[in-house]
């Protein structure tokens, strides 16, 4: 299939802006971690309230939408979370809301659909984001996957396996090795640490009052995942848990994670008007689907379809984000867009690895970092945030850099067709 050149970056109607975005530390998912006590929907509350505190020029009457993504929409985060959310977090009542679902990609699509809404004129701001409670709700409990997908062929078995279908990218790929994945997961470490040393991870937390019952009230200020000074020789005999002999170790993937974020998204002449300054303005996004059983490849077709739509390509990207629920999915990425696995433009402050991923909150932490370089290097122009989806997605969305000279102008443009990948 081919697609017409568009005649300048950015597919949206409206301009949309990424005005602001804010996440509670990460915790491990179990008995003992920092939230193991906690409500997954007043982790949601703490954020919301925390970009309103953040930006009192803006009414919250004039929040036209809350939308919000849980990967298990059950117990503490179930119940129309949007909406439920939006009113424990004193947003007026006519501020209306919903919970949506897509998996690792749930809060950037909670993200992209209020940018849509946003884009044709429904709404002027909206919030959108995502928790997840793994501690209290592991990936999969409670579901009954209908008995068809394995039966009739309709899936590999493996589709249901996040880890097995890592192993199986390492299978596909050859040169997808495990010394590779070895070493980006102890570089991820390496890069968190460096970043929270130089205060660059700390300015996007806030601080969640934690309650144990044998320790009484305490502050949660700092994510609990990540281990620094991991070295290559401390992993190297770590048990491949999703197969025998494999390749894929927990240093090479994403821990269980607890937390939330949420972000602030308005028109662009809309926050000018209300003092609002915006972060990062998006230029598109695009979802695609791909073999589940190499789901960690989501990204790869994504990513093409995004950068088309905003016509740019990879040459054009300065900056990249991509979550890194395992290592070898992160490489997948990369040798297909012929970027180095060192790359300074791809996550150089860490990521999933180190930080944690809490499943459906995951996109918006990846577009809160991207807006922290934005702000920090002023010559990064475009940018990129992408994440693979659990059941073979992979979503992306191309930003623009509000603080880069020429931000706003007419940009590269791709002058020939492409066929989809």
């Amino acid at each position: 299939m081919t697609h017409p050149s568009p005649a300048a970056p950015g597919m949206l109607g409206r301009r949309v802006v990424f005005v602001d975005g804010a996440r509670t530390p990460f915790g491990r998912a179990r008995p003992d971690g920092l939230f193991a006590h906690s409500r997954a929907d007043d982790l949601a509350v703490v954020v919301i309230r925390e970009l309103l505190r953040r930006n009192p020029d803006l009414p919250p009457h004039l929040v036209g939408e809350v939308a919000l993504a849980a990967t298990s929409q059950v117990g503490d985060q179930g119940l129309t979370l949007g909406r439920t959310v939006a009113l424990l977090a004193g947003l007026p009542q006519q501020v209306p809301g919903y919970a949506i679902d897509r998996m690792c990609a749930g809060a950037m699509t909670a993200t992209t659909q209020v940018a849509a809404q946003i884009a044709v004129g429904s709404i002027d701001v909206a919030i959108a984001g995502g928790v997840e409670h793994m501690g209290h709700h592991p990936l999969g409990a409670g579901a009954d996957p209908n008995p068809r997908f394995v039966a009739e062929k309709l899936v590999d078995a493996d589709a249901l396996v996040m880890g097995a279908t890592a192993e199986n990218l390492h299978d596909r790929y050859p040169a997808l090795t495990r010394e590779r994945a070895d070493a980006y997961g102890v570089a991820s470490q390496r890069r968190y640490e460096a970043a929270r040393l130089a205060g660059r991870i700390d300015a996007d937390i806030v601080p969640v009052a934690v309650r144990d019952p044998e320790r009484g009230w305490g502050l949660a200020t700092a994510d609990e995942p990540p281990r620094p000074g991991t070295s290559l020789a401390d992993i190297a005999d770590l048990p491949t848990p999703f197969r025998p002999g494999g390749r894929v170790t927990a240093a090479t993937s994403s821990p269980l994670t607890d937390g939330a974020t949420a972000c602030l998204l308005a028109a662009e002449d809309v926050a000018l008007q209300l003092g609002l300054a915006p972060r990062m303005r998006m230029l598109s996004f695009a979802y695609a689907g791909v073999d589940p059983a190499v789901m960690g490849v989501g990204p790869v077709p994504a990513t093409h379809r995004a950068l088309h739509q905003a016509g740019l390509t990879i040459e054009d990207i300065d900056a990249i984000e991509v979550n890194e629920a395992f290592a070898v999915q992160v490489l997948a990425l990369l040798d297909e867009l012929g970027i180095p696995d060192d790359a300074p433009s791809v996550n150089p402050d860490g990521g999933a690895i180190a930080v944690g991923h809490p499943l459906a909150a995951s996109g918006v932490r990846l577009m809160v970092q991207l807006a922290r370089r934005f702000e920090a290097d002023p010559s990064l122009r475009y940018g990129l945030t992408t994440m693979c989806v659990g059941l073979g997605q992979g979503g992306t969305v191309v930003w623009e850099n509000p603080h880069h000279p020429d931000y706003g102008q007419s940009g590269p443009t791709t002058t020939e067709t492409e066929t989809d990948r």
